[in-house]
């Protein structure tokens, strides 16, 4: 083992590979014995296409280039895909419209309309149509219309017949397994669906039009996910409505009552249509994936009993859970190994991989394992994950601590977990220790830290990057001289307002980050746009308290090398809002990069810019921190330096 400062140790892990490595997956769905998923592939610039497993071993695509299966609806997208009886029925990204592959078929177009997004299609088999949710644009006087619409499969491609409408959004739609009853969510501005969502229940008469419409649940303080309905015909969904913790209730015409009550989370935050945290195989058994404490772990549920046997899986995170028979499907990763979909057969618990986010292979020498870490900020307990330096083939002098990167989750409404992420591994692979941190307003730990960065979005998440780091340094896990912070999106906007008004960091890098919180506020789509009103204040009656939070309206305050990452066809946070950041630290003398990427929107798809990314932020660290990096990179110009 040869010695070299942190920072500077070669590693396998590069940004090449974690660019072709990037297979991202998701929207299973289980049609008898076959599998179905999209997956992502970066070597297409992203193109998202169908998948298909059978247990004869078959393995094929589904959807043939150049089709791309992805919805825009809420901007996000997701429930872009479903399959009934072989039929296959998906969203193509580049007109927008609905297509069918009927078994042994080629796709065809069911749909015709511009400016319209789809989104969570379900089949209505006895009246031979499909219900989803249909979101229509106008110019930008208005604001996108949300809708509960059917779409006949009689005919020609034609248009969607609204079906229910009246409330800002829409989602989940599921119907009864005997097709008489529909249910669905809906929220009004200005919840967000992980604090505020209505779940309604409706007959279907034989002319497909809906009777006798009632809420059951949800309402302003109670967050519903994922309704489904069992074979007997009990509703199960997903809600926080008694102790704040997200567990399974069941409704049986009547009453509402917990199937299981625990400090744990049953559900997700809904930033995408099409999530599943859990299935029904039959009347006494549901498959349900369960977080506590940043660990995710999969049990059956006897939902008469109300009892969980927790299933001895390999996994730390676990997603996309669905299920027919005895065969349950879901995405797994642990923190050795990356995100793969995987089938679980019942009674005998046989686990089989049967798609992999990544072919490529990496030694164990060369990854870090995270540890679950737990430190006080503000008197409150906060979350983490911690990963030191790791390569087999490198230590560091005795007397050097490594340089430290504060990771920070988007949203700001979501997670990080511990399942493997190359990302990560290549900067601890030379010799950076990484903090990923799961700060106040993090999912996964109830409503009630869910809810603690409501009022305080720029200041009790940025407290709680700073102590973390300050803790790690003062353990003597870290060098309180080389600390960096990055983050994407929200989490790019907790970067900036790190650097802004703390000195606690030596350089950071945002990814698409927000620097203007006002801006944002005109300028974000209609999912998010009364999002900071949670986070921050009413809008425009807080408006000071958006200017007073804006690293932009402080960027004099601001001394520390800055790295931007920003993708030009960004919607949900607009180009300018990097430019005018990157912009004013120029003028004050401050050392900048700005790196713009010609064809990315919020999050990077193609594989160069992975790459160039990557390497990009890598060869800022070295220069701001006067290491020279263990391979050759591609020089970026950093203004004022």
């Amino acid at each position: 083992m040869k010695t070299l400062p942190y920072g500077t140790w070669p590693s396998p892990i590069t940004a090449d590979l974690i660019a072709a490595a990037g297979r991202r997956l998701g929207d299973i769905a289980v049609d008898g014995d076959s599998v179905y998923w999209i997956e992502s592939r970066p070597e297409q610039e992203g193109r998202n296409t169908i998948m298909m497993w059978n247990p004869g071993g078959e393995l094929r695509e589904v959807t043939p280039p150049p089709f791309n299966v992805r919805s825009r609806a809420h901007e996000y997208g997701g429930g872009a895909m479903a399959v009934y009886g072989g039929r296959v029925f998906f969203v193509n990204d580049a007109d927008r419209q609905i297509y069918h592959i009927p078994p042994g078929g080629s796709p065809q177009a069911l749909t015709s309309e511009s400016d319209t997004a789809y989104a969570d299609m379900i089949l209505d088999p006895a009246r031979q149509r499909l219900i989803l949710v249909q979101e229509h644009y106008f110019d930008d006087s208005r604001p996108p219309r949300d809708m509960l619409a059917v779409l006949s499969l009689r005919g020609r491609p034609g248009y969607c017949e609204p079906l229910v409408s009246g409330n800002d959004f829409y989602a989940s739609p599921a119907l009864s397994r005997d097709g008489r009853q529909l249910c669905w969510l809906s929220w009004d501005h200005p919840a967000m669906p992980w604090n505020g969502t209505e779940l309604w229940v409706a007959e279907v008469g034989d002319d497909g039009q809906l009777r006798r419409r009632r809420r059951i649940a949800g309402g302003a303080q109670e967050s519903v996910f994922q309704p489904q309905w069992g074979t007997d015909g009990t509703l199960y969904f997903a809600s926080d409505r008694r102790e704040g913790w997200w567990n399974l209730h069941a409704w049986d015409g009547h009453t509402i009552r917990p199937v299981l009550e625990m400090a744990a989370e049953f559900a997700l935050p809904q930033w995408v249509f099409g999530m599943s945290t859990y299935c029904i195989l039959n009347e006494r058994c549901i498959a349900a994936a369960y977080t506590r404490e940043g660990r995710w772990e999969m049990g059956l549920i006897d939902p008469q009993r109300g009892d969980l046997e927790a299933l001895a899986l390999p996994f730390s995170y676990i997603t996309q859970v669905r299920g027919a028979g005895e065969r349950i499907a879901f995405v797994g990763a642990a923190p050795d190994a990356a995100e793969a979909v995987y089938t679980l057969e019942l009674p005998s618990q046989h686990l089989q991989m049967l798609r992999k986010s990544s072919d490529l292979e990496v030694d164990a020498g060369y990854i870090s394992t995270p540890q679950a870490v737990s430190f006080e900020s503000d008197g409150e307990e906060v979350h983490g994950f911690f990963y030191p330096p790791s390569n087999r083939d490198f230590s560091a002098p005795e007397d050097e601590k490594p340089p430290l990167i504060v990771f920070i989750h988007g949203g700001p409404t979501a997670a990080a977990n511990s399942g493997l992420d190359l990302r990560k591994q290549f900067w601890t692979s030379r010799g950076f220790a990484v903090l990923d941190v799961n700060y106040r307003g993090s999912t996964g730990y109830g409503r009630a830290y869910r809810e603690s960065l409501n009022g305080r979005w720029g200041v009790a998440d940025v407290q709680d990057c700073v102590n973390g780091a300050r803790r790690l340094a003062a353990q003597q896990q870290a060098d309180p001289e080389r600390l960096l912070i990055r983050g994407g999106s929200a989490g790019g906007f907790t970067a900036l307002a790190a650097l802004t008004f703390h000195d606690c960091f030596r350089a950071g890098a945002s990814y698409y980050g927000i620097s203007d919180l006002e801006a944002l506020e005109q300028e974000t789509h209609k999912f998010e746009s009364r999002y900071n009103h949670q986070l921050i204040a009413p809008y425009p009656a807080g408006k000071p308290v958006y200017r007073e939070r804006s690293p932009l309206h402080h960027a004099g305050d601001l001394n520390r090398p800055v790295i931007f990452l920003q993708g030009l066809e960004d919607r949900v946070v607009p180009p300018g809002q990097a430019e005018r950041m990157a912009h004013a630290l120029r003028k004050r003398g401050v050392p900048v990069a700005y790196l713009t990427f010609e064809g990315e929107g919020h999050g990077f798809r193609k594989p160069e810019t992975i790459r160039r990314a990557l390497e990009a932020e890598l060869f800022f660290y070295g220069r701001v921190l006067g290491f020279e990096p263990g391979e050759k990179l591609d020089p970026v110009q950093i203004d004022n330096l």
